[in-house]
């Protein structure tokens, strides 16, 4: 590939003066778009021909123009190359810059293979054509239409064993049936167990219910058994016993561990002989191409099986579906989500039915799971040098920092040049959070945003923070 620059492009040049090598390119940028030797509309030379041209790392480039973007110098158009804005504005009111790629929301990526817009419409379509399609667009009972208990039973049973279709609840989304398993199974003050890093919405949960989450140690393997037994032993000591244990079994949120089965056994063993409940919330086990054995197949009565599609298929679809110990607890679920999601969105829990019955569901899994595979295969590929723990199969990974990082300066450094990323004291439940970050590899609308993004955290981590540099 030709990387020499073009006799009409910008010719890169550097402020020798400025602080850090990209913000040098960055300064020549704006000075030139002053002068006006570069004019709007003007598209700039490929990020490599300019690394080429001033004889520096590609990284530099990437994160010179990640900041160009980020003060509204120029603007990326995909397939095209990055141009000199036409609307340079800001000033006094102006909205601050949004981070530039957004590594921060846990979303699946949507593979073009899969062609969302299509099997959307298409499906949306088909759901509203079909004979009794229109009774879609009417309330319908908290429980999810029988249709829909139906179907979410048989695609379950590939991985739970046999589930009849009176055990299963259709929720508006994993977050609204976690608020509601808690609000029918527990009490002000009562005790739940977790991980000491774990989902921030069991967090968001335990603080609006008034709930007290107990932090279990984890290892790379995930939830340790040890630590479960040790914590429901104390706690019982305490008069204040453990009510619930919460754990997502496969590529945990965030430290992507899957938990093996002898310890989902031991730790199904553990909860039944303490008396206590435990919550499976399981969103990414249909992206795993072995089938592992879920809590809920051999300890079916003590466990309630949460299975979204948002992290399978797509958010917006905002359907879960919740695997009750028996129809007796359904029932109740359903009075409590009668009370406050009324229901899950029936049109969108139609055609989740509909993808199930001819394949699509499984489908779009197996694509996302491909599509991860290449990502964290970038990943690694940038990330190599750092210690991180990820999940082939995933859309995210948990990235320990080096000894000069700290996980909250890391992020806001991270933010501020155009990366959105986690730290992880929005995951721990534990008083000291690790120095670590999550990274989700999904939202980036393609592999190019998503190797920028990764470029400029490869390059920020090998510097020491910018406070450090400015100590004199």
């Amino acid at each position: 590939m030709d990387h020499t620059l073009g006799k009409d492009m910008w010719q890169p040049w550097l402020v020798e003066s400025a602080r850090l090598k990209y913000l040098g390119l960055v300064e020549a940028l704006e000075a030139d778009i002053r002068t006006g030797r570069v004019l709007p509309g003007d598209r700039l030379p490929p990020q490599r021909a300019i690394a080429e041209a001033l004889d520096v790392d590609l990284t530099t480039v990437t994160r010179a123009f990640n900041e160009a973007r980020r003060r509204g110098l120029v603007e990326a158009q995909a397939g095209r190359g990055t141009f000199i804005r036409e609307d340079r504005g800001g000033g006094e009111g102006a909205a601050p810059p949004r981070p530039l790629v957004d590594l921060g929301m846990n979303i699946p990526p949507q593979p073009p293979e899969a062609d969302f817009r299509r099997l959307l419409s298409q499906g949306v379509a088909g759901v509203l054509g079909s004979p009794r399609g229109l009774l879609s667009l009417h309330y319908q009972d908290s429980s999810g239409a029988e249709a829909d208990r139906a179907a979410a039973a048989n695609w379950l049973s590939s991985r739970l064993g046999p589930v009849s279709a009176d055990r299963v609840v259709v929720a508006s989304g994993a977050q609204g049936a976690l608020f509601a398993i808690c609000a029918l199974m527990l009490g002000r003050g009562d005790a739940v167990a977790a991980g000491e890093t774990t989902y921030p919405g069991l967090k968001a949960v335990a603080a609006q219910q008034g709930l007290a989450l107990v932090p279990l140690a984890m290892d790379e393997f995930g939830l340790v058994p040890a630590a479960f037994e040790r914590a429901c032993l104390e706690a019982a000591a305490s008069g204040r016993p453990l009510k619930l244990l919460y754990l997502i079994p496969s590529i945990d949120n965030p430290t992507t561990a899957t938990l093996p089965e002898d310890r989902r056994r031991a730790l199904a063993a553990l909860a039944r002989t303490h008396g206590v409940a435990i919550v499976e919330d399981d969103p990414y086990a249909p992206l795993l191409p072995k089938r592992a054995a879920a809590l809920a197949e051999f300890a079916g009565d003590i466990v309630w099986h949460v299975a979204t599609l948002s992290k399978c298929a797509t958010p917006a679809l905002r359907v879960a579906y919740v695997v009750a110990p028996g129809a007796a607890q359904a029932s109740r679920l359903a009075g409590v989500l009668r009370s406050t999601t009324l229901m899950a969105p029936p049109l969108m829990s139609a055609l989740a039915s509909r993808w199930i019955a001819d394949g699509t569901l499984d489908g779009l899994a197996t694509a996302i799971r491909v599509e991860n595979a290449g990502r964290q295969a970038l990943a690694t590929a940038i990330l190599g040098g750092t210690a991180f723990a990820a999940d082939p199969n995933g859309h995210h990974l948990w990235l320990h920092l080096p000894a000069h990082w700290r996980a909250a300066d890391f992020a806001g450094h991270a933010d501020r040049a155009g990366v959105s990323i986690v730290p992880a004291s929005a995951f721990s439940v534990a008083p000291h959070p690790p120095e670590a970050v999550r990274i989700s590899l999904g939202v980036a609308p393609d592999r190019g945003a998503l190797e920028d993004g990764l470029l400029q955290l490869a390059s920020l981590m090998a510097e020491p923070p910018l406070d450090a540099r400015a100590v004199v």
